[in-house]
């Protein structure tokens, strides 16, 4: 069977239980993840009913990153959402439902009780903080960890159609602050927050600081924008494939904003 990204998550964190560095990975990747919730009966509208199982005295719903995972563990046809796992969790918090990850058909294995659920919620919840600062000097980054550089390339290469690039350099301020800035051109309207969110959550799960990285977004016509193509580390996003197609109704959870409501 081939292996996820959620396995080879779990394999790490599993290999150094004492690393933070590895739980956390393994957290961003069940947030990124799409996952297979299974549910009692077939989704009406927006409403959807997962099968909640009594477990290690907590009430759980069953997550699979694969749909043929889903399909393994029931042994039967069955109904399902499919969610990303921010989804699964901002719907569950607060209600003392923990979350049984690919349970029996898996190396990725794992029972994560509710104080973990709300957690997770909270962490993903916190976005990042707006401030205004002028530019005065650009450079190459210079002492970012490798754990950091890493987080980004994979966050951002789940940000496709965001945008077309992302410059990282080093930044001193009108202020003489210094520091470090990602910079977005060729930005979708009203992709910001997402892309800041994204960008935090790659801090937040690296363990560093959140305040380590600044985000900006410039238009490719902009003179800081020509600055930082001769010296900052750039990011190409992937580019979606144009296609026409009829318009559908947006699956329940696809919007991280309006969870799918649980009966």
């Amino acid at each position: 069977m081939t292996e996820t990204p959620l396995d080879t998550a779990h394999a790490a964190m599993e290999a150094a239980p004492d690393s933070d560095s590895a739980r956390l990975r393994f957290y961003e990747r069940l947030a990124d993840s799409e996952m297979f919730l299974l549910l009692t009966r077939e989704i009406e509208g927006d409403r959807i009913e997962p099968e909640i199982f009594d477990l290690s005295d907590h009430r759980f719903v069953l997550i699979f990153d694969r749909e043929d995972r889903l399909s393994q563990f029931v042994g039967r046809p069955a109904p399902y959402a499919a969610l990303s796992g921010r989804a699964v969790t901002a719907m569950l918090a607060g209600q003392g439902i923990g979350l049984g990850v690919n349970l029996e058909v898996a190396p990725s294995s794992i029972l994560l009780p509710p104080e973990a659920v709300d957690w997770l919620s909270e962490t993903l919840g916190h976005g990042p903080a707006e401030t205004e600062a002028q530019v005065s000097e650009v450079s190459a980054p210079k002492g970012l960890p490798e754990v950091l550089l890493g987080a980004l390339d994979t966050k951002l290469a789940t940000a496709g159609g965001f945008a077309r690039h992302a410059w990282l350099a080093g930044v001193t301020y009108a202020d003489g602050l210094r520091s470090h800035l990602l910079a977005f051109t060729g930005t979708l309207p009203g992709a910001e927050d997402a892309l800041a969110r994204a960008v935090n959550e790659a801090l937040v799960f690296s363990g560093i600081d959140a305040g380590a990285l600044d985000v900006l977004f410039l238009r490719d016509t902009d003179e800081l924008a020509a600055r930082l193509a001769r010296v900052a580390l750039r990011f190409d996003l992937p580019q979606p494939e144009i296609a026409e197609a009829p318009p559908a109704r947006p699956a329940p959870g696809s919007d991280p904003d309006k969870p799918p409501i649980l009966r």
